[in-house]
């Protein structure tokens, strides 16, 4: 967990570029491609990645800009990664202005449990990262490159001149 709102922004702003690497490799064509019959398709599951910081961080008393209607999911690749990139530079503002390092340790009743805000802030980018390893197989089957966040991707050892480790 979080000791201090320096050592939050500092991480959020890395893995937020991450995300947004992620998000803006996306076409417009790739966000039909579904999870599985009855679930999320690659366009919800990138929309939630890009709204659900706003309705987690906001049941805290934060205050931030709605990055649009949770239900509506952009039609638009960009569109969706625009949103991200708004609400994710405004979270690390937010954060910094309106949270001092003791106001850390401040419960809030999320989702029935009794969280701190340094836990909440620590399973936000739990929760992203955990989104992004999913984002990362629904791209490979919409026949996209994922991106190259903790490490090569298929696609970049030959780049190197050097043959994909065998798994």
């Amino acid at each position: 967990m979080f000791k201090t709102v320096d050592e939050f922004v500092e991480e959020w702003t890395l893995e937020s570029k991450g995300t947004l690497r992620m998000l803006q490799a996306l076409t417009d064509a790739s966000l039909t491609q579904p999870v599985w019959e009855e679930g999320r398709n690659l366009g919800r599951l990138a929309w939630h990645i890009a709204f659900s910081p706003y309705e987690m961080l906001t049941r805290t008393g934060l205050r931030l800009a709605e990055p649009g209607r949770e239900e509506e999911v952009p039609a638009s690749s960009a569109d969706i990664a625009a949103a991200y990139e708004r609400s994710a530079s405004s979270i690390a503002d937010a954060v910094r202005e309106q949270w001092r390092d003791g106001d850390l340790a401040t419960r809030h009743d999320m989702y029935g449990e009794p969280w701190s805000n340094s836990l909440t802030l620590r399973i936000l980018i739990q929760h992203e990262v955990h989104h992004r390893g999913q984002l990362s197989v629904l791209m490979r089957q919409a026949g996209l490159r994922p991106v190259d966040l903790y490490g090569p991707v298929l696609e970049d050892w030959a780049g190197f001149g050097m043959q994909p480790p065998r798994v």
